[in-house]
């Protein structure tokens, strides 16, 4: 064991908002990224017997006991592969794994009274249904307007929310141009619980995209390692031989087909940022106007003028990646008991499909079908 700091961290799993601020990524993440942190810590042989939530509070930086407690009631600390309390003693050569919701990110957070559209509320969860265009959480270039402003307000009488906390209940985030469903914890016991859930990958999460061709099978799995693109850092990207990135999976399954765009299924068995779009756009299929990974221009059809115009329509009803976050399931930190929330798609997303509906009902009759 190295002596500064007094712990090995053989596992730390880490989704870095600061990576994405550093790379200039203002809009807060994407589908699926998560905001937790996992430790793997070998405790001396030299070790005395201590209590198991002290020994971390020693041992882990920038983490409060009330943190480790938290994490402890919820099942969180695994000591050699078993869930352990906070009194706990213990001993040299313990293995111990332990999940935490991202560490507090003290920003001037100054509630602001933005409407929310609340799908689910109790006294550990809230469930918010995310418009298109909200940055989930503060960084650089979005210092208001963001989820968390309007979070501190609608519980501004709660402790994790008077507090600055940037970051305040968040366990995952979607992109600023994804619209969809997003679960928030309350305290932290909830907040504990749901992290765990998405580093053990049991959180159920549903998609609806619409991307570029004809995708040849009804259903599939892509699975590739997803890191940043070494050669844009505002891009990710898929390591096929796995030398780079984390193991992503993304299983989908087609709901229409239109010819010229799929409008698909798309199930996140892991959570990276970009994952779905830079799945997607490696398979040849970008998302519906995605700028970031080329969508935002013709990709399959015809050459007519007529057929410009359309696109171009359709990019104006929906001026941001298609993606929607349709399903969110979860065991509830309190009861146990699963959960799951559904929303239907949003007014833009609605509309292009509407548009694409009517193109290929007039390409059929146009072809005599």
């Amino acid at each position: 064991m190295t002596t500064n700091p007094k712990y090995n961290i053989d596992d730390r799993d880490i989704d870095l908002d600061d990576v994405d601020i550093a790379a200039g990524m203002s809009e807060g993440g994407d589908e699926g990224d998560e905001l937790f942190e996992h430790f793997a810590v070998t405790v001396d042989k030299g070790q005395s017997m201590m209590r198991l939530d002290k020994f971390l509070t020693v041992r882990l930086e920038h983490t409060s006991r009330n943190r480790i407690q938290a994490a402890a009631d919820g099942g969180n600390i695994l000591v050699n592969g078993k869930a352990q309390k906070s009194s706990y003693k213990v001993k040299p050569l313990d293995q111990i794994s332990i999940v935490l919701p991202y560490p507090r990110r003290k920003e001037e957070i100054v509630p602001e009274d933005i409407p929310l559209d609340i799908v689910y509320e109790d006294d550990d969860i809230i469930v918010i249904n995310k418009a298109a265009g909200m940055v989930v959480h503060p960084g650089v270039g979005n210092h208001s307007g963001t989820l968390v402003h309007a979070l501190s307000y609608h519980l501004k009488n709660l402790p994790m929310f008077s507090e600055g906390n940037a970051r305040a209940g968040l366990v995952h985030r979607i992109d600023k141009d994804t619209s969809g469903l997003l679960v928030v914890a309350k305290n932290e016991k909830a907040h504990a619980s749901l992290a765990k859930q998405f580093f053990d990958h049991t959180i159920y999460r549903r998609y609806v995209a619409l991307v570029w061709g004809n995708i040849a099978e009804d259903e599939g799995t892509i699975t590739g390692h997803i890191g940043r693109n070494p050669k844009d850092r505002l891009q990710m990207y898929v390591f096929a031989d796995g030398s780079e990135g984390k193991h992503a999976v993304t299983h989908f399954k087609v709901l229409r087909r239109y010819g010229y765009v799929t409008l698909v299924e798309c199930r996140l068995e892991t959570g990276r940022t970009h994952q779905i779009r830079v799945h997607m756009s490696w398979q040849g299929h970008p998302l519906f106007n995605d700028e970031r990974y080329g969508g935002d221009r013709i990709l399959k059809g015809t050459t007519f003028v007529k057929y410009k115009q359309f696109i171009e329509n359709c990019f104006k009803l929906i001026p941001r990646q298609s993606l929607h976050a349709r399903a969110l399931g979860f065991e509830h930190p309190t009861t146990g008991k699963y959960v799951q929330f559904d929303s239907e798609l949003p007014e833009d997303f609605c509309a292009v499909l509407k548009k694409w509906d009517t193109y290929t009902d007039a390409q059929h009759i146009d072809d005599g079908i």
